[in-house]
């Protein structure tokens, strides 16, 4: 980090400092955004999180650029060997997200929250490598430059996307901050990323061309294509959100629709995304999450015979970071990876969903570890309570969900500055995305 962006934390990290030594004694209740009412010492503990989370956010963020790292050790120092300066266009998306809950929490000023956002639209719209308006998914967090040889990436584009158009909300009053997001969000083609087909394409790489893989299974997609099909400048074809397949998995009493894929699957679109009281056909994309999260408790209580460190309270697998290095395990059913690793994210990221199971089980990952597995950025991106290995790093994409989660369920807040885009209600239409009708 230069030093600029060093300094400009100072602030922050005082007031976050003396922020963490309030004592909450108190269990008034307090509302949140749906019917789940919060006990004060609930509010206070996701308050304590948020804050460590939107940390990552200030702190590991190239004020210059915008460009927010993929990753970062737990005690706050910069990742190492290859990872030092590795910015994720995902975790930039969270990233700008993030400063509008800080600004609208105070914990940042709305001056400094809104130079920094205007820094990265800059960036964004005049320097970063782009193709057809698409973004490298991992760029050198000083230069923008591709690294890792990745690839032009259509889903971490949408997420960057995603932060831009909440930013562009938020901070309405901005007129260079909308016009900048305006003209990154129409630069992009849709359409081509088809690359001749209906689903779009997983990316693009100079080398390789257009990746085999596409957005065809339900996935993390719900976003890509919402911003697809609202485009004003190239929009996908109405028939595009009929081109991925919804595959449903019926694990014991839960039925919902998956691929067995990571539980953040089922968590990232919705953290912009307001689903709630909607139906797509007959489907409604919200509950699936809800559901898929309860699965997820269950095939990991059931996975406690051979992993006697998950519990009711000790739950929670996704793509995360493991001892033997970066798995996309997931499930149900469950895959065979599965070693008995815990994800915090995992139940931070449906905050949103399932408020009670995920607060007790957060509350109770914290309570049992401590400081092992709870530091400056929150949670540690994972840990095995059944071998006691505990990693070393957090995920810049872990953290933003986390964030998001909390937050929607304090204050709806992301799914209202996000949802107030009319491309997005244009595109809920196209794809006959409705509200429910009253019971």
């Amino acid at each position: 980090m230069n030093r600029a962006a060093v300094l400009s934390c100072i602030p922050l990290a005082l007031l976050f400092a003396a922020a963490c030594g309030k004592i909450h004694k108190k269990t008034t209740p307090v509302k949140s955004e749906g019917s789940f009412v919060l006990p004060q010492e609930d509010e206070a503990f996701l308050d304590d999180l948020s804050r460590r989370a939107f940390r990552y956010f200030v702190e590991k963020t190239n004020t210059q650029n915008g460009l927010t790292l993929d990753r970062a050790h737990t005690d706050g120092s910069s990742a190492s060997g290859k990872d030092t300066r590795a910015a994720s266009s995902a975790a930039t998306g969270f990233g700008l997200t993030a400063l509008c809950i800080g600004a609208s929490r105070q914990w940042i000023s709305p001056r400094d929250a809104e130079d920094r956002v205007l820094a990265a639209l800059k960036f964004y719209d005049e320097k970063a490598e782009n193709l057809h308006g698409w973004f490298y998914h991992f760029v050198d967090a000083d230069t923008g430059l591709r690294i890792w040889n990745c690839e032009v990436s259509s889903i971490d584009t949408a997420l960057l996307l995603a932060g831009m158009l909440t930013a562009k909300q938020y901070f309405s009053g901005n007129r260079e901050i909308a016009r900048l997001a305006d003209k990154i969000y129409q630069r992009v083609d849709f359409p081509w990323m088809q690359n001749g087909g209906q689903a779009l394409s997983m990316g693009w790489k100079p080398e390789e061309g257009f990746n085999k893989s596409r957005w065809d299974t339900y996935c993390e997609l719900t976003i890509l294509y919402l911003l697809g099909l609202g485009s004003p400048t190239h929009p996908l074809p109405r028939e595009s959100w009929a081109a991925w397949s919804r595959p449903r998995v019926t694990y014991g009493s839960y039925r919902f629709i998956s691929g067995a894929e990571p539980l953040f699957v089922h968590q990232f679109s919705h953290a912009w995304v307001d689903f709630r009281g909607k139906r797509d056909g007959g489907v409604d994309w919200f509950e699936n999450s809800v559901i898929a999260t309860k699965a997820n408790r269950q095939m990991c209580l059931d996975l406690a015979a051979r992993f006697p460190g998950y519990g009711p309270d000790s739950w929670g697998i996704t793509a995360s970071d493991s001892k033997s290095g970066y798995v996309g395990w997931g499930g149900p059913p469950a895959t065979p990876n599965i070693d008995g690793t815990v994800a915090p994210c995992a139940a931070g990221g449906s905050l949103m969903f399932t408020p009670e199971i995920a607060l007790s089980a957060l509350r109770d990952m914290k309570k049992r570890h401590g400081e092992r597995i709870y530091g400056v950025y929150g949670f540690v991106d994972a840990f095995n309570p059944t071998t006691n290995w505990v990693d070393t790093d957090v995920i810049g994409i872990d953290v933003g969900i986390t964030l998001l989660s909390a937050e929607n369920l304090r204050s709806g807040g992301v799914w209202r500055w996000f949802m107030a885009n009319p491309e997005i209600g244009r595109a809920m239409e196209i794809a006959g995305i409705k509200e429910a009708a009253a019971k």
